[in-house]
């Protein structure tokens, strides 16, 4: 079972590797059954249960909306107990040349070292002058 202090460094590692383009770490992390959370009014929010869907039906589809390299910088990790709050910036250019350069708060939970749940706040405003839908 990991500390609240190697749960960090963990994530530490992981936002590390995110910000020049590899969220592999990240995914790594994840519990088989994770579920990420995207809080909001916009038509990506909801909840992605387990890596497979947080795969294929978030990552896969917003990547596909990228035109060069996303990249996810950590700026403040807090801890306590099982729970890592992030506050990150992302930086990407979409296929339609418009920025999404977004500011998120991640509040991870985990579980026996493994991430188990990711809640995501973000400017959904941003989101739905920029992102495409998802397909459903």
């Amino acid at each position: 079972m990991g500390s609240t202090a190697e749960n960090k460094q963990l994530l530490r590692e992981a936002f590390g590797a995110w910000a020049v383009g590899d969220i592999r770490p990240l995914l790594a992390a994840m519990g088989d059954d994770v579920v990420w959370t995207v809080s909001g009014h916009n038509s990506w929010a909801g909840s992605f249960t387990g890596k497979d869907a947080v795969r294929r039906d978030l990552l896969g589809p917003l990547g596909a909306q990228f035109a060069d390299t996303y990249t996810n910088t950590a700026r403040r990790f807090v801890a306590e107990d099982d729970i890592i709050v992030v506050e990150a910036e992302g930086r990407v250019t979409t296929k339609a040349g418009l920025r999404y350069d977004n500011k998120y708060c991640f509040v991870f939970r985990f579980e026996d070292g493994r991430i188990r749940e990711i809640t995501e706040y973000m400017d959904t405003q941003l989101v739905a002058e920029v992102l495409n839908s998802p397909p459903r």
